[in-house]
């Protein structure tokens, strides 16, 4: 009969759980446990938010904010320092407080709008121009070629006739004639009048 050796004995393997396990992972960026982070602990972040701030909808925004904001900053959390979920409960406190700011800030300005006297929108002068420029340009674009170059010249261009001359190299009477017809017309034309 042999004699048995040592009973080996079972070495007790770590066990890590689940929740931890979603942690580290979650904390070195693992983009595919994201979603499983979200379906864990969202009920209990949308909770504290619908309980503080009595809106559903509203309780929605901050809990996607809330995983939005831990997903951006996920390298400051720690799994030694404490849960997962502790350090989330914690960013839903400063995305609800920001939630109640905001909301004190619509009231005030609401509340301020409704104290100011109702005011009558004044007619705005700044339009009328714009839409004067509009039809100048499009009557000018109709000017025959030479009567066109003049009147650009003097109004976008601030010259005389006389320089207009020198710089077109026609004669001072052409460039007087252009001007008056081209003026003539584009009068014409923007007062509605049928053009020669």
């Amino acid at each position: 009969m042999t004699e048995a050796g040592p009973v080996p004995m079972s070495v007790p393997v770590p066990t890590v759980s689940p929740e931890d396990d979603l942690a580290s992972r979650f904390a070195a960026g693992d983009e595919a446990v994201m979603e499983a982070v979200y379906r864990r602990w969202a009920p209990l972040v949308l909770s504290l938010a619908r309980q503080s701030l009595g809106d559903g909808a509203e309780a929605e925004d901050v809990t996607q904010t809330v995983f939005l904001a831990a997903w951006r900053g996920r390298h400051g959390y720690r799994p030694g320092r404490g849960p997962l979920p502790a350090w989330l409960v914690g960013i839903t406190r400063r995305k609800i407080a920001d939630a109640l700011s905001a909301r004190t800030r619509r009231t005030d300005t609401a509340a301020a709008a409704a104290r100011e006297p109702d005011r009558t929108p004044e007619p705005s002068y700044a339009q009328d121009d714009v839409l004067d420029r509009v039809d100048v340009t499009r009557e000018l674009r109709r000017l025959p070629e030479a009567q066109r170059r003049v009147l650009c010249l003097t109004f976008y261009g601030d010259l005389t006739q006389t320089q207009i001359a020198h710089v077109t190299g026609w004669p001072l009477g052409t460039v007087k004639s252009h001007a008056r017809r081209g003026l003539l017309r584009l009068g014409r034309s923007l007062v509605g009048e049928t053009s020669e």
